[in-house]
């Protein structure tokens, strides 16, 4: 991941609160061993290479790439809409969850 796509991500949650220096993506040996009830995939390519997990419910909720939406953006502040963008879509998301666990519904 690039210093810009961090930044950008970084700067659109600190808006909201939200710190996340010392946050790093991990990948499924980190919790190996462990038993999931629910995994939620939130980008496509993870949805396609995410493996199936024994006794997990699956839910997916396609979101737009925030830096590939940035990378044709004139100015930083441009660019920062579109990580603010999605990380309004996510946190609605995240609000509608207790729906979505009802009906087994994925957007």
């Amino acid at each position: 991941v690039d210093e810009a796509t961090i930044l950008g991500v970084a700067d659109a949650m600190a808006e909201v609160g939200v710190d996340i220096a010392g946050q790093r993506s991990k990948g499924l040996d980190a919790f190996a061993g462990r038993r999931f009830d629910l995994v939620i995939t939130v980008c496509d390519h993870a949805r396609e290479r995410c493996p199936v997990l024994p006794g997990a419910r699956h839910l997916h909720a396609g979101f737009p790439d925030p830096p590939a939406l940035a990378a044709g953006a004139s100015s930083e502040e441009e660019a920062l809409e579109h990580y603010r963008a999605v990380r309004d879509a996510i946190r609605a998301f995240v609000a509608s969850l207790p729906d979505h666990l009802d009906t087994g519904e994925s957007r």
